[in-house]
């Protein structure tokens, strides 16, 4: 098992493409939380200007809601959402100029496509460990949408958050080979 890669986003976002599945990075520097009620309102304000807005451009989405500060950190506990819930516009964002996301579980093998034709990953976080994942944020700021509390688009600065890559700029998925290994099939 080697070392986790270092990665400061937005800056070192290009690095994301070199990783294959599997990869343990940790992530520090900007990333933006959206969910749902989020994603509906980017697309709608993509559809509308032909642009990201918000400087979305070069960004990555982290599919999270956080809670209010708390035990003096700016959030209590943010915990990755289930990413499936987000491919329907995932595809379209990535087009658009997301150069990758943040979710758990796996994801549609449209989401799989976008990532190889926009040169975009998919990195997956642990479920469950909310609390403790909100000791990587160093910072947040409500950038849109405050109307919709935890699911308003916020403005993170990670410290180290341990993330994994589960969908490379190759293709290759992680939960995919996962199957395939507990089935006894070779990895590719």
């Amino acid at each position: 098992m080697s070392d986790p890669i270092c990665v400061t986003l937005p800056d070192d976002a290009a690095s994301l493409r070199l990783l294959e599945v599997g990869t343990e990075v940790l992530l520090s520097g900007r990333v933006f939380t959206a969910r749902d009620a989020t994603h509906l309102r980017l697309v709608a304000e993509l559809a509308e200007t032909g642009v990201l807005p918000y400087d979305l451009a070069r960004e990555t989405l982290f599919y999270a809601g956080p809670t209010p500060p708390a035990a003096g950190r700016p959030v209590g506990a943010i915990g990755p959402t289930t990413a499936r819930r987000m491919d329907a516009w995932t595809p379209q964002l990535l087009a658009a100029g997301i150069v990758a996301t943040i979710g758990k579980g796996a994801r549609d093998d449209s989401v799989r496509r976008a990532c190889v034709a926009h040169g975009a990953v998919y990195l997956a976080a642990v479920g469950g460990a909310a609390a403790l994942l909100g000791t990587h944020v160093v910072a947040a700021e409500t950038v849109a949408y405050p109307e919709l509390g935890t699911e308003a688009l916020v403005r993170l600065e990670l410290d180290r958050l341990p993330v994994w890559v589960a969908i490379d700029v190759r293709g290759h998925e992680l939960y995919a080979l996962a199957r395939r290994s507990s089935a006894g099939e070779a990895r590719p």
